[in-house]
């Protein structure tokens, strides 16, 4: 039975989405897995919980610092002294880790594992085969390490990116990001609609913000749905966030406008919608293209959430709005214009790779290129 070790970290929730879905992947393949969070368990439970505190605290007080050290990461190589070793965090334990547990393969589903497993493999330890699968729509330096075997990734565009940057076609894989079974299978608008006592008569406009949901703007976008002239029904959700479902729950009392905490079910819920309004997470736009959920984007943070957003607008799959004014045009303009709602339903058929995650179980599991 093939031995599978996924790293991953809690930066954000797509990362470990990813683990798990992958995680689940390889057990259906009749692997055993074990998923391991690079920074909590290989690095320091202390430093891990300080520096995702610094983290949500930059997102939240100072984006621009965020979105500026998000940028001064892709002027510099993963391997660059200028990382002042951040990128080899957690090798030691790594190591220690990969011979304990003697994995046929490895897959990374974050930056820095990725980084530090070329780092071990620079070092001439015999290393088993690599696979990192990004998360997101962009390629960003940091992903890119010597000794990768293997980049499972997002979109065409993102493999060109990474061939232009000096990476051997062979090695990119475009796959698509990994997300959860129930994503693979069709759900009804209108069955979907009755399981959430919607009603068949007015769209339905679902807003999300991901997991942290106060990262996002979703009071604006509260505001904007209550403002609409034409009658709609909206989903707001404020993830694990209690304050902010308290104060959503208090804007939208007495409204079509309904607050809901966190929500498992994120499938059904697409499904019902006529119209996902959200900030360009790299999880969150593979579900919506999955579940061909018409997107418009708003309150994107500096840095990879930007970039999503670059790539969705190009794309055709989502409208962008940068201003609480033009989110009120683009609602308005979206809910009056089936037919470019259809546009971006039929733009998303054509690059939604619900199957993402078979297809990398399949290319990992065929143990593939090694790097030089």
């Amino acid at each position: 039975m093939t031995r599978v070790l996924i790293l991953s970290a809690s930066y954000g929730s797509g990362h470990n989405a990813a683990a798990r879905s992958l995680a689940a992947g390889f057990e259906r393949a009749q692997a055993t897995v074990t998923v391991v969070d690079h920074f909590a368990e290989l690095v320091h439970p202390v430093f891990d919980r300080a520096s995702r505190a610094v983290y949500y605290a930059l997102l939240r007080q100072a984006p621009f610092l965020w979105g500026l050290g998000y940028a001064l990461g892709d002027w510099m190589a993963s391997d660059s002294s200028l990382t002042l070793g951040v990128t080899r965090l957690g090798t030691r334990r790594l190591f220690a880790l990969l011979e304990r547990l003697a994995p046929d393969v490895v897959v990374t589903v974050h930056a820095t594992p990725a980084a530090a497993m070329s780092a071990l493999a620079g070092l001439g330890t015999r290393m088993p085969p690599h696979t990192t699968v990004v998360t997101d729509f962009v390629a960003h330096s940091q992903w890119i390490a010597r000794h990768v075997d293997r980049y499972c990734v997002a979109a065409g565009e993102v493999r060109h990116e990474l061939i232009a940057r000096g990476i051997p076609a062979e090695r990119v894989v475009v796959t698509g990001v990994p997300l959860r079974a129930d994503f693979a299978e069709p759900v009804a608008p209108s069955a979907a609609r009755a399981s959430l006592g919607l009603s068949a008569q007015a769209p339905v406009v679902l807003a999300m913000a991901g997991s942290q949901g106060s990262l996002g703007r979703l009071p604006d976008v509260t505001r904007a749905l209550l403002s609409m002239r034409r009658p709609l029904q909206g989903l707001v959700v404020a993830g694990r966030d209690r304050p902010l479902h308290a104060t959503l729950a208090r804007l939208t009392d007495g409204s079509p406008i309904r607050a809901l905490g966190y929500v498992d079910d994120v499938r059904r819920l697409m499904a019902a919608a006529d119209l996902l309004v959200t900030k360009a997470g790299g999880m969150t736009l593979a579900e919506a293209m999955a579940s061909e959920t018409p997107l418009l984007l708003y309150g994107s943070l500096p840095g990879q959430e930007r970039r999503n957003e670059r790539f969705a607008a190009r794309a055709g799959i989502a409208l962008a709005a940068r201003s609480r004014s033009e989110l009120t045009a683009l609602l308005e303009h979206a809910l009056a214009e089936p037919e470019l709602l259809e546009h971006l339903r039929g733009r998303m058929r054509r690059l939604r790779r619900p199957d993402a995650t078979e297809h990398i179980v399949a290319a990992v599991l065929e143990r593939g290129v090694r790097a030089p």
